[in-house]
């Protein structure tokens, strides 16, 4: 579940979080990581956010991209085979597809992705450098497994990186704010929906 930013639990990740900046529409793409049937319980809660988000970026001009997580045949299932074993989203399957609630759009690049990382054997940092792309909001579920390593990727790869508190979630609200922390002290600008709304001036 995406954390509650009242609860006293969610301070811990905000005093590491000392480092403040918002997105330059101008060099700056949306993440919309694997909001797809397969995490519809877990993605639910944070539609009103994700959504939200969704929209002050294409306000912005700012491209949307979504990813969405499948494997194909077992010579692409690696190590998540044995981590997740029974639990694998197969391609062609219902669970598969992205969230009809999630509103992706026909001209709306979707990412096909075998594993945690957006970027790994993937063509996401060809298409952001051909569009002039320097930053990344990162959005979606979930956020300890393919949000952070994506992060955590796009960081290495010299993109500068912001990661959403409230558009983001997972299984429990231990792990949503163990990634917190660790992306705020050392990997990415913490924002929310109302940060980017101020920060793109709408």
């Amino acid at each position: 579940m995406a954390a509650d930013s009242s609860s006293s639990s969610s301070l811990s990740y905000k005093k590491f979080s000392t480092r403040k900046k918002n997105p330059d529409p101008k060099t700056s793409a949306l993440l919309v990581i694997d909001m797809q049937n397969h995490f519809s319980s877990i993605a639910k809660p944070i539609l009103p956010a994700i959504t939200t988000t969704i929209n002050l970026c294409r306000a912005a001009h700012i491209p949307v991209l979504f990813t969405r997580h499948a494997q194909k045949s077992p010579a692409d299932y690696g190590m998540l085979a044995e981590w997740w074993d029974n639990d694998l989203i197969l391609d062609g399957t219902v669970d598969s597809q992205l969230m009809p609630e999630i509103g992706q759009r026909t001209d709306e690049w979707v990412v096909e992705k075998t594993t945690y990382s957006a970027f790994r054997v993937t063509d996401l940092e060809k298409m952001l450098r051909d569009k002039g792309i320097e930053e990344v909001i990162i959005t979606g579920v979930m956020t300890n497994l393919c949000c952070e390593t994506t992060a955590r990727d796009a960081f290495v790869r010299g993109f500068r990186v912001f990661f959403s508190t409230d558009a983001t979630a997972t299984s429990s609200r231990e792990m949503h704010e163990a990634t917190l922390l660790n992306l705020g002290y050392g990997f990415a600008y913490l924002v929310d929906c109302n940060s980017l709304k101020m920060g793109f001036g709408k």
